[in-house]
This record gives structure tokens, sequence and C-alpha cells, in this order.
């Protein structure tokens, strides 16, 4: 087949319109939706079906901004675009973050046929600049609190040692020594709480070895099952077996799937649901320094059905030193996300009040 008849081929480019991961949406000069493709489907959340034959107006009711860039390359015959990241409103599910271009489709004889609409979803674009934001943040935190650290450790240590003499030179029934081991017990939560800070500050280095995710996450599930005996709380592990071992830290790794399955099992009252999803990532890879072919990425996804956090909370989960739990520091969430960070990965929470939380772990393998 010639260069020519490849490029002309219907079938070629029908194969085209549906591997692309952008979605297409072409209509007639009136208005009329002509051709969807797959992943326009999907970002629509409608069948073509439901879409073809439709009037634009009506698919896109309500997105001003949208239908606004339509009508330019309809009424005007102007290609114009918008990469800032619109709202794609879709029915029963929540808003997408897309970039817009749409451009007129002229025939070869009778000018003008209609419009074409290319949509691609930027919600992964926006998982990794707030993950790029708070990173900054995080470096920042962990230089001054370095330094802060090794100042509060010394004396800290010293009131520690004054507290325990004390207690030792107290008689067994004085009443005073309960206040020498609520002075101990108070340090040691405070060093805890200078040890996390330093982890930040000066982490230790990543031990990579080939670690065994679904292993790391069975033990995770099998050690909180037995925490929350007696509470009716479901465990399920949801893992594609065909998952290869990973390059990380496996100490870190354990560390921050089980902080991430604790606020789960937290965030139930009574009675609920925790399912823990992992498999590979078939549409997102990362790219490694010095390396041809970029590299896949496993997805461990972490679902309750528990309390939720509200909108004003969410926004601030990952900001150090704000909890919502009683003896909670405030750092377990940070921590988690340099974690993520020092194994290339993206690290994203979603959560509706009163109907729970989905937390998100995306991680190269190389």
């Amino acid at each position: 087949m010639s260069k020519t008849a490849q490029q002309t081929d219907p079938n070629l480019n029908a194969l085209v319109l549906e591997n692309i991961d952008r979605g297409v949406i072409a209509m007639g000069h009136k208005g009329d939706i002509t051709l969807i493709n797959p992943a326009g489907e999907s970002y629509l959340g409608l069948s073509a079906r439901h879409c073809l034959g439709k009037d634009f107006r009506a698919l896109f009711a309500g997105q001003e901004t949208l239908l606004y860039l339509i009508r330019i390359a309809l009424d005007e015959g102007r290609t114009i675009s918008d990469d800032e990241g619109l709202m794609l409103n879709r029915p029963k599910q929540p808003p997408m973050p897309v970039s817009i271009y749409a451009a007129p489709i002229f025939s070869r004889h009778a000018g003008q046929d209609g419009a074409v609409l290319i949509i691609r979803d930027l919600s992964r674009v926006r998982e990794l600049e707030n993950s790029l934001r708070r990173a900054d943040r995080l470096s920042i935190l962990g230089t001054l609190a370095g330094g802060l650290a090794h100042e509060i450790k010394n004396p800290l240590g010293g009131v520690k040692g004054a507290a325990q003499l004390l207690t030792m030179e107290l008689p067994e029934e004085s009443p005073l020594r309960e206040y020498t081991q609520v002075m101990v017990r108070e340090v040691e939560r405070i060093n805890n709480i200078i040890e996390e800070l330093m982890d930040l500050g000066n982490p230790r280095p990543i031990q990579q070895e080939e670690v065994n995710l679904i292993k790391v996450l069975n033990d995770i599930l099998l050690l909180q099952k037995e925490a929350a005996r007696g509470r009716h709380i479901s465990f399920t592990l949801a893992a594609d077996p065909s998952i290869p071992s990973l390059l990380g830290d496996e100490g870190l790794l354990t560390r921050l799937f089980l902080n991430l399955v604790k606020n789960a099992v937290e965030a139930i009252d009574d009675e609920g649901a925790i399912v823990v999803e992992a498999k590979v990532s078939s549409d997102f890879h990362v790219s490694n320094p010095g390396e041809k072919r970029p590299s896949p990425m496993v997805i461990v996804k972490i679902r309750d059905n528990g309390n939720g956090i509200p909108a004003d909370e969410l926004e601030r989960i990952f900001t150090p030193y704000f909890t919502t739990k009683i003896k909670g520091s405030g750092l377990g969430l940070t921590i988690c996300q340099k974690i993520v960070e020092d194994h290339r990965g993206l690290l994203n929470i979603v959560s509706t009040p009163e109907e729970g939380t989905k937390i998100t772990v995306s991680l190269p393998f190389r």
C-alpha cells in the first residue's frame, strides 16, 4: 500500500481515532454531533448512541466557555483553544479539568462543513502540579525543621533526665511521682515529633531493593484486621497478581501504606469497608533520566466508606501540623507525601463527607 493510500485509508483513520487519548467530537454545520471517539465518550460519561445527532448546545448546556469556543469555530470558521483548564461537567461524575481545541472542518469543494472539538484530560497534570507545590512547601519545612530539631533535642534530653532522676529520689507512695511520669511521657511525645521533623529535614537515603508490593499490602491488611478486631470493618485486597516487583525502599513503602490504611480505619465509626486495589496503569508512564523507554506505573487505591473529609479540611490535609485527630501530630500525611515524592510518585486524595475517601498512590516500577 502506498503512502498516499495509507493517509486516505478510512480504516486507518478509524483506528487512530479509537486509540488516541484525546477526546474527538465532530459536528455538522448545523451543530449536530456527527462523530465521537471512545476517549470522548469516556470524558463525557456518555455513549456515542446518546451523543450522535444531538445538538452541541444541548450536549454542553450550561458550559458557556465551551459553547463559546465551539461557536467561534462553527460560526466564524476560526481555530480557537483554551489551555488554562476548563472544568468539563459530566453526568453522575465529578467535573474534570480539560483543555479544549476547537477548529472548523473544511471540505475540499463546499467550504466549511462543520467543526471539530479536541479535549485533553488535565487530571494528571493537575495532580502533578499539586504534588510539586506540596514538595516545595515540604522542602522549606525540612530546611527549617532540621536546624530547629537539633536546637530543641539537647535541652529536651536534659529535662527528661532530670525528671527520671527526680522519680528515683521520690518515695514509691509519693503523689509527686505521677507528675514526673507525666513529664517523662510528654518529653517522649515531643521527642517523637522531633524525630519526624528530622526525617523531613534530613531523611535517610532510600535503600533501593526489589519490593513485593502485594505482599506488603497483604501484611498491612492482616495487621489492621487484627487491630480492628471487635469492630465491623471488612478489609479487601484486589490486586493484579501479575504486578512485578518494584524498585524502592520496603521500610518506607510499608510505613506509607500502613499510615494510609490506618487513616482509613480511623475514618470509620463502627461499621464499614476498606478496599485496597493495585494494578499496573495502562495510560500513565514516567520517564527516567538516561532511559529510552518510559517506565510504567503501579496504581494503588485505598477506598473507605467512612466519614469523609470536608472540602475546607481537604485543602489543608497536607499542611504540616494540621490535624483533626485528638492525638495526631499533623505530620502523618506530610511524611506520606515525602515518601511518595522520594519514590518519584504521585499522591492524590478525593473525599466526600459522609460517603468516604479514595487515596491514589502512583509509583514507577524503576
